[in-house]
Order: C-alpha cells, then sequence, then structure tokens
C-alpha cells in the first residue's frame, strides 16, 4: 500500500511538471486562452444580466465593447505614468549615468568590488535599452489581446450549451463538480479583482499624497505606477517602492531622503497589501501568503508578466475545484492562510 501510494505521488509529480513544462512551451496558445477565462468569469453576470433584456449579440456587443474600454483606459493610464518616468529617464541619463558611476566608486572604496563587475553591464545605456525593447513588444501585446478578445466572444456564446451538454454528457456528480466549481470560481475571481481594484486606487491615492508632500518629482506618476503594479502580488508593490526610491536618490542625492522614501511606501504597500486586504478579503479568499508567493513566481517563469498577474488567480480556481470533491479538499484546506474558529480553540 505504501509503495503504491508512492508511486501515485511520483506519477503525479511527473504529470504536473509535464503540464506545466507543455504550458510553457505553449504559451502562446494557452495563455491568450486563460486571460479569456479569467475575463469571461469576471464579465459573465452582466452579460446574463443583459441578455435577459437585449437579444444575446447586441448584449454580446455592449459587453465587449465595455471589456475593450477597460482595457484601453488601463493601458492609457499605465502607458502615460510609466512613459512619463521613461522619458525623464532619457532626458536626464548623463547625471543619472554620473550619480550612478560615483555610487560605484563609493561601493568599491568601501570594499564593494562585484560593484566594478556590475558597471560593465548594468548602466544608464544597458537601462534604454531595456525600456526600448518593452516599448518593442508593443505589438506582441497588441496580438495577444486581439486573440483573447476572440476567445471571449466565443466562450460568452457558448457558455449556456456547454453547461446543457456537461449535465447531458457527464455523470450526476462530475457534473456538479464541474459546474459548482465554474460558478464558485467566477464568484471569487470577481471578488478577487474587485477588492484588488478598490485596494490598488488607494494604494495609489496614498503613493500620489505621499509622494506630492515629500516633493518628490512626478507624484502623480509614481501613484499611477503603484496603482497599476498592484495588481501583480508581491512583486509589483516591490517594484513599485523601488523605482521611486532609486528616483529619490538621484532627485535630493541624499541616502537619507532616499531611505525615508523606501521606509514610507513600505509602510503604504504593507498596511493596504499585507493587513487591510487580507481581512477585506476574507476566509473565502484567505490563500497562505507561501502559496501566493509561489504563484508568482511559477507562473512567471511559465508566462513572463502576465503569468505574474494570472498565477493567483488560476491558483483560486484549482483550490476551488479541489473544495468540491472530498478526494481532494484537503488540498485546499492545507493552503488557506489561517485555521478556522473550531481550530483555534
Amino acid at each position: 500500500m505504501a509503495n503504491d501510494r508512492t508511486i501515485l505521488v511520483l506519477l503525479g509529480i511527473i504529470a504536473a511538471i509535464a503540464v506545466l513544462t507543455t504550458l510553457h512551451l505553449a504559451a502562446v496558445i494557452f495563455a491568450p486562452v486563460a486571460c479569456a477565462l479569467f475575463i469571461i468569469a469576471i464579465v459573465w453576470p452582466m452579460q446574463r444580466t443583459l441578455q435577459s433584456y437585449l437579444p444575446q449579440l447586441l448584449a454580446l456587443a455592449l459587453v465587449v465593447a465595455v471589456v475593450l474600454i477597460v482595457f484601453v483606459l488601463f493601458a492609457s493610464v499605465a502607458a502615460w505614468g510609466f512613459g512619463r518616468i521613461a522619458r525623464s529617464l532619457i532626458s536626464d541619463a548623463p547625471r543619472f549615468q554620473m550619480l550612478y558611476d560615483h555610487a560605484v566608486i563609493w561601493l568599491e572604496d568601501h570594499g564593494v568590488v562585484v560593484a566594478g563587475i556590475w558597471s560593465e553591464h548594468f548602466n544608464m545605456r544597458w537601462a534604454m535599452g531595456m525600456l526600448q525593447g518593452l516599448t518593442a513588444r508593443l505589438n506582441t501585446l497588441i496580438s495577444f489581446w486581439l486573440v483573447v478578445l476572440v476567445y471571449v466572444l466565443l466562450g460568452l456564446l457558448e457558455i449556456a450549451p456547454v453547461s446543457r451538454r456537461i449535465r447531458t454528457v457527464m455523470g450526476t456528480e462530475t457534473a456538479r463538480i464541474l459546474i459548482d466549481g465554474c460558478s464558485l470560481t467566477a464568484a471569487k475571481l470577481r471578488r478577487y479583482m474587485l477588492i484588488r481594484t478598490i485596494m490598488s486606487i488607494v494604494t495609489g491615492t496614498m503613493v500620489w499624497v505621499f509622494a506630492l508632500s515629500f516633493g518628490l518629482q512626478f507624484a502623480a506618476e509614481w501613484g499611477i505606477i503603484a496603482f497599476t503594479l498592484n495588481y501583480i502580488p508581491f512583486i509589483g508593490p516591490f517594484i513599485a517602492t523601488l523605482l521611486p526610491t532609486l528616483y529619490a536618490l538621484a532627485q535630493f542625492e541624499s541616502l537619507q531622503s532616499a531611505l525615508i522614501v523606501f521606509a514610507c511606501l513600505n509602510v503604504v504597500q504593507f498596511t493596504f497589501g499585507s493587513y487591510i486586504e487580507p481581512r477585506v478579503a476574507g476566509s473565502a479568499l484567505a490563500i497562505s501568503s507561501f502559496v501566493v508567493l509561489f504563484s508568482v513566481f511559477l507562473w512567471t517563469v511559465i508566462w513572463g508578466l502576465f503569468g505574474a498577474f494570472i498565477g493567483v488567480p488560476i491558483t483560486i480556481a484549482v483550490l476551488t475545484f479541489c473544495e468540491q470533491s472530498p478526494a481532494t479538499r484537503w488540498l485546499a484546506d492545507l493552503q488557506r492562510a489561517k485555521d478556522d474558529g473550531k481550530e483555534r480553540r
């Protein structure tokens, strides 16, 4: 019995590695599908409500129009914030390079010889090349979203027929697990995005207020960047804290000022991201921090920046489906952020 269980565990690990490898190698196929399913889960209540009063195709057109408007607004705001900072870096590149060279010399004088190695590879020319590379990927991003939009259109049309076929073709218990799992997953994802959006707005506003009061240049842009990156757990807030800190170091040419900016921004990020948000989310989204961090890094490796965003929603979906079956419910119980009241007593 023990040997059989060990073999099953090993086979499960091998199967998981094979699936993740396939998802990585075929990212151009599976990533748009995952994004489309995520959007469908968010907008399906709107589609269902509209088509109860309007023809299905007209309701679908309105929903897709809303999706496009939200995406264009979000992309425009993010492009404005990052673009302004990028243009500032390009215009002040000589000054930033001089400050960086002085920092390298200071570190080498204090025995940090690795700074000399970094200076051969990390400089303002390298940073400008990285920014230009990000701009060059815009066409790829547009193609990605066009494919996602097609999947969303087809998916919204197929939800009702697929639900009927599941009940007809599959057994009662299997159909229940699939349908209930999809419904609960969609509800959790909508709640996740609502809470994440509210917390992102509040975090971005607080960052803007702090940067403005501290005299940091581009206060509104730093607020927009914090709002945008807050949708990516752990990695996003870290970048949104590090970038203004480095800019403050260059602007004020004072390590003390940079440390104050770093400390205050971390307080903002910790207060809303690690204290308020988990309590607002409640037990339905109480995923342990370890699982969240692991999901973010795992899906970042698999699908890049999009994987960092979609990693937590995928984890929510997997664990929700695990809750529907007694055989896998222990996986969902194992990852919870904290025990329930009975276990604490």
